[in-house]
């Protein structure tokens, strides 16, 4: 016998010691579902690392597992969604423990998770699903993305399992790897390029931790629009507005985490606005590989190699600031063929993919 029940998330890593040990369960069964599809090993992330992102102020993640008879962990999910009235989106995850799959865990969990959705008012679900390493996926066995760039297997466990329950396959993100140390000329050539293509216009800052006041007003503005410009394979979802107080409340946040919150940004000069920037979340632990997060130009400021002077800049820091780690890994769409360009260029491997699925409940029967 199997059942859901969702945990009430700890604060802290300090707090409760059986909320701490259920949130870790939760975190380990995620962590060994996603593992045993790319092989990535790599990419698992600690419980103390994720825990903060479980407090967004305005969207609090609900956290729910699966326990057999024996209150064993055998699953894990995520309801995602922003608390504010009139939300029409949410976001829903799962991962069933590679060892009991095929036994019905992921279908009572997606039910609850979805019924949790419904219950809630939300109209366009989101989630994703993890893949190998695929080629170019022009061929028989892959499921194309209606953007026409990149591909999933159509054999593997969650395409076949989103299909089946009426989510549309919607857009493919490239998991990419650079080795570190990276190679100095490719690096040095591209920043080169790029700070020319700039020109005197445009000025990088870096900082580490929390945001200065005076760009507080423009993070908070390319948070807001990373909802909006960023490619979405036609999924658009409503405009994700940031301020100020949240993006203070959220930094807040991270900062109780074993990882360091490292920005680069490239200001305009003549409006000492910011046109740009990019996020990299560098662990404590060396063993460990530099998460590239959010990077986005405003669509106003495209054309200059921004994107380029953000990314090699980035990466000089790491190596110069933050020297050890095996590599940095970055999540781009397929679509987004300008940042595949730069990563490519800079020597950035794909290793894996993910493809984005979307279920509508008010366009499509459910």
């Amino acid at each position: 016998m199997y059942r859901v029940i969702e945990l009430d998330v700890p604060a802290t890593m300090t707090d409760d010691p059986g909320k701490v040990r259920a949130f870790q369960e939760w975190v380990d069964v995620s962590n060994r579902s996603e593992i045993a599809v790319h092989g990535l090993a790599e990419l698992a992330w600690k419980a103390e690392e994720q825990l903060p992102h479980q407090h967004d102020p305005e969207a609090p993640s609900r956290l729910f597992v699966v326990r057999d008879d024996d209150e064993a962990v055998v699953a894990a999910g995520a309801y995602d969604s922003k608390s504010a009235p009139g939300t029409t989106n949410c976001w829903l995850s799962l991962g069933v423990d590679p060892g009991r799959r095929r036994r019905g865990v992921g279908t009572l969990l997606a039910d609850h998770l979805e019924g949790v959705a419904r219950a809630e008012g939300r109209t366009q679900w989101k989630t994703y699903a993890v893949s190998r390493q695929v080629g170019p996926g022009d061929g028989p066995g892959y499921l194309p993305a209606p953007t026409g760039f990149g591909a999933v297997p159509a054999d593997e466990a969650g395409v076949r399992f989103l299909t089946a329950r009426g989510w549309r396959f919607g857009q493919v993100n490239r998991i990419s790897r650079l080795a570190l140390p990276a190679e100095r000329d490719r690096v040095e050539c591209v920043h080169a390029d790029a700070a020319a293509a700039a020109g005197d216009r445009y000025r990088v800052h870096t900082w580490t931790g929390t945001t200065p006041a005076q760009w507080e007003a423009s993070i908070a503005l390319l948070e807001t629009r990373m909802s909006t410009d960023a490619p979405q394979g036609g999924m658009d979802e409503p405009e994700d507005v940031w301020t100020v107080e949240r993006l203070r409340e959220h930094e807040a946040q991270l900062l109780t985490a074993p990882r360091t919150l490292l920005t680069i940004a490239v200001e305009d000069v003549e409006n000492t606005t910011l046109a740009g920037f990019s996020q990299l979340s560098v662990p404590h632990d060396l063993a460990q590989p530099v998460f590239q997060w959010d990077t986005l130009v405003l669509r106003e400021h495209r054309g200059h190699r921004l994107g380029w002077l953000l990314k090699v800049v980035g990466i000089e820091t790491i190596e110069r600031d933050h020297a050890g780690h095996p590599s940095i890994v970055t999540f781009n769409a397929e679509e987004n063929r300008p940042m595949l360009d730069v990563n490519e260029a800079v020597g950035f491997v794909g290793v894996g993919s993910e493809g984005i699925w979307e279920h509508r409940t008010d366009t499509a029967a459910d």
